[in-house]
């Protein structure tokens, strides 16, 4: 039997409706709006994408957007001078900086620069270690839209043994760490695993994010799991594909995430939530 297809588009537009409603209860109680700032540093094509989806989703749900578009020669200082500004704004409940930054930025600084309570991409050491240990803040935005998609399947969760392919900072690692949270046994695997196979085999929870088309074989999912495909990548006929091998694995698993459609709208939907729950619960007085 084919699995079940998580759509991340219609679990997104629900979220972003939801939003919308409290946004529409907070500002008819007279109150200001929650506020985005987003900052774009230099010309890469495919951030300029992801940020026109984010400021769309800002007016969708009715948040008030500021927008910075900066060349790539910016200075490390001029960033972290608006950031500073940023921080101090009262009409501004969430920052984010578009990565990757161009060459000569110290991402680290910038990234550290950013208020924790305004840090809606959730990349903050504050709250990655306030996730860490086990009293989440502001969460990745990612690994927390997964989250929400794993939930869509109504299967129990607790106890299984979930497996991730890649450890990057921005999805693997976090996502580790909520996968643990909520209860599963928890693999991480990476460049230097042995025998990735028997790893992938055994996974009721597969999460994979390496960024290479079909890098996991459908045979090798495990009938009946629920396999997360992170991976958005350029197919050699021009179409979009994952990093799993999506004919075979949907013949495999219980439920599977397309490509695209599945993770990609969660990640601007959990982006969304964040800078309301920032808004809620650290800014509202304000």
């Amino acid at each position: 039997m084919p699995a079940q297809k998580i759509d991340g588009v219609l679990i997104a537009k629900h979220i972003r409706q939801h939003v919308a409603s409290q946004v529409e209860a907070i500002t008819s109680s007279g109150r200001r709006a929650p506020g985005l700032a987003v900052v774009l540093v230099g010309s890469d094509a495919a951030s300029h994408v992801y940020v026109n989806k984010k400021r769309k989703a800002c007016e969708e749900v009715g948040f008030v957007s500021k927008s910075y578009d900066l060349p790539a020669t910016t200075s490390q200082q001029s960033l972290l001078d608006i950031i500073d500004q940023l921080n101090l704004d009262d009409e501004i409940d969430g920052i984010l900086v578009q990565l990757p930054l161009p060459a000569g930025l110290n991402k680290e600084q910038i990234l550290e620069r950013i208020n924790p309570h305004k840090d809606v991409d959730g990349f903050h050491p504050y709250n990655i270690g306030r996730l860490a240990q086990r009293i989440p803040a502001l969460r990745p935005c990612t690994p927390k839209g997964i989250m929400s998609l794993i939930e869509s399947t109504k299967r129990p969760i607790k106890g299984l043994d979930a497996v991730i392919v890649g450890a990057s900072n921005i999805v693997g690692r976090p996502m580790f760490m909520e996968l643990l949270l909520a209860g599963c046994t928890v693999t991480s695997c990476h460049k230097f695993t042995q025998d990735l196979k028997s790893h992938v085999d055994r996974a009721d929870l597969l999460v994979v994010a390496v960024g290479i088309p079909d890098f996991i074989p459908g045979e090798w999912i495990k009938p009946g799991s629920i396999v997360i495909d992170v991976g958005i990548n350029r197919n050699q006929d021009g179409s979009l594909g994952g990093d799993v091998e999506y004919v075979g694995a949907s013949q495999r698993a219980g439920w599977i995430t397309p490509v695209p459609g599945g993770v990609g709208p969660m990640t601007v939907a959990s982006l969304i939530e964040n800078t309301l729950e920032a808004y809620v619960k650290y800014h509202s007085a304000t």
